[in-house]
């Protein structure tokens, strides 16, 4: 059986939906959903631009607001904004949480999203499978 991720953010548009495209794609036996504290209710165009590049966009990914999976169980979730940490919910059930922060690239040109895509590839899912291997 998979272990389950959550990718927790504040608007769900960005960092925590490229999180979770990518370890979909690259890490196996871990599924990943994201949601956000306050979601902004739409992913970012150049987020979704930048995972159809990379061919691990799903139609399935969309913003999420908290209380649509704060009943789900997770091995582990994981806060990747310094809002999101400091407000990171109580789960019904005991959850590990780790926090592993990223610069928002939202407003910012293409290439931030690029940057914010190297840094989740080479920093977060080493971390996740460390935490869930």
């Amino acid at each position: 059986m998979n272990k389950k991720v959550l990718i927790l953010c504040t608007g769900n548009s960005c960092r925590s939906i490229i999180a979770e495209a990518l370890i979909n794609a690259e890490l196996e036996g871990i599924d990943a959903e994201s949601s956000g504290v306050k979601a902004s209710g739409k992913v970012n165009p150049n987020a979704q631009k930048l995972l159809e590049q990379k061919g691990i966009w799903r139609d399935e990914y969309h913003s999420k607001t908290l209380d649509t999976v704060i009943n789900n169980e997770y091995d582990l979730v994981v806060t990747v904004c310094d809002h999101a940490h400091e407000t990171c919910p109580m789960f019904p059930k005991p959850v590990k949480t780790i926090h592993i922060g990223f610069e928002d690239p939202d407003g910012k040109g293409f290439e931030a999203f690029e940057e914010t895509y190297k840094e989740i590839k080479n920093e977060l899912l080493p971390q996740v499978k460390k935490e869930l291997t």
